[in-house]
């Protein structure tokens, strides 16, 4: 079919368009902003109808189907970027991947005590895991508005510290936000991921239908046994072979499925996530008991909390030679980049809608918390950026 210079200028425009780093970002920021005025509008009962009574399977409805199912596609993305990093990119250099590592563990550690703090003596400790996350894009998303006052080597900086936080947030849903595990699944579940550690062994070609279906059984497993289902997508980004390369493409099996893949888990999957999770009534007519306490929690833990651990972590560590900043990164612009860290949102909200299910009043209430969070970190980052560009201090290295 001959395609015309008009349409060959269009598709060209719209890989561009799909291809901006930003754009994940902007479209989670539009789905939570229609569903936060459906939520307040008449429009509310049908919304509930479509995602908690609408029913795929006996007992699986679409709001869980979006949590459970769509959002192991997500994990799986994110667990073949973290394959990447450990196997060819920034965490591969033990001593290039220590300053963020570092980072990260701190932009971990700090909120969680924070959280611990205001919440030791409440029913709502469960919490905890809240407001130890960064969403990587809507901090990619803020660091693309920012990125000309903003050293390039920064945004590394970022996606690295934003990667090894996911991987500690999934390890934290798989042992403490896992309950009731059975056992049979479990040990099918065991069987399904060494039999996807031989497949590059049994199917030399390295095709991805195989990968796919028993990714799928593996899913169903995890799903029946009790821990998170979304770990599956983790585990199943563990198996894909990443030695081989296609001879034409250049590209190995983890590669291509993360390809396939990631379009849809960042312009379709995230944005529906955050539409399905962030109806949220302004109206609340009462606070639980203790419930203050959990928004004191998440707000400052990830408004102060984590560029807090960020820095303390960092700079304690280079102190005594244990790590090294990047020579071209001034210590204010780690300031600014683990600001931009605090925007916890997507995983956030996902930890929120498990830590504290059933209970809709006080997660309405955490996911308020949660944005205002987010809103009160863009702000603060934005101010921080923009005066260190006026007044050149990142000049000074201290």
């Amino acid at each position: 079919m001959y395609i015309t210079n008009e349409k060959r200028s269009y598709l060209s425009d719209l890989k561009k368009v799909t291809e901006w780093e930003a754009l994940p970002g902007l479209l989670l920021l539009i789905a939570t902003i229609f569903a936060l005025v459906i939520a307040n509008s008449p429009l509310m009962e049908l919304y509930e109808n479509v995602f908690h009574h609408t029913e795929i399977l006996p007992g699986f409805n679409l709001h869980k189907f979006i949590n459970d199912f769509l959002m192991a596609i997500f994990f799986l993305v994110v667990g073949c970027e973290i394959k990447m990093e450990v196997i060819r990119g920034h965490l591969s250099d033990i001593k290039r991947a220590s300053f963020p590592i570092i980072a990260a563990i701190g932009g971990v550690i700090v909120p969680a005590i924070i959280f611990f703090v205001f919440n030791r003596n409440t029913q709502f400790i469960s919490g905890v895991g809240v407001p130890i996350s960064t969403d990587i894009a809507f901090a990619i998303g803020a660091f693309m508005i920012f990125k000309n006052k903003l050293s390039k080597s920064l945004k590394i900086f970022l996606l690295t510290l934003a990667v090894v936080d996911d991987l500690i947030s999934i390890v934290v849903i798989g042992i403490f936000y896992s309950s009731g595990i059975k056992l049979i699944p479990l040990v099918l579940g065991a069987i399904t991921f060494i039999a996807l550690l031989l497949l590059k062994k049994i199917d030399k070609k390295e095709r991805l239908t195989p990968y796919f279906i028993l990714g799928f059984v593996l899913w169903l497993c995890i799903f029946s046994s009790g821990i998170h289902a979304t770990i599956s997508g983790v585990l199943l980004a563990i198996t894909l072979p990443i030695t081989k390369c296609n001879k034409d493409t250049l590209e190995c099996t983890l590669i291509r499925i993360e390809h396939v893949l990631a379009p849809y888990a960042n312009l379709i999957i995230l944005p529906l996530f955050a539409f399905s999770n962030t109806a949220i009534n302004m109206n609340i007519t009462s606070m639980p008991e203790g419930s203050i306490k959990v928004v004191l929690g998440i707000i400052i833990g990830l408004v102060v909390g984590k560029p807090l651990g960020i820095m303390v972590f960092t700079t304690l560590l280079s102190k005594f030679k244990i790590i090294e900043k990047p020579k071209d990164v001034k210590w204010y612009d780690i300031l600014c980049v683990g600001m931009l860290a605090g925007i916890g949102f997507t995983m956030s909200i996902f930890v929120s809608e498990i830590a504290f299910e059933g209970n809709e009043n006080i997660l309405n209430i955490v996911k308020i918390s949660i944005l205002l969070a987010a809103i009160i970190t863009c702000l603060i980052a934005s101010i921080a950026i923009n005066l260190g560009k006026k007044i050149n201090i990142r000049n000074i290295n201290v």
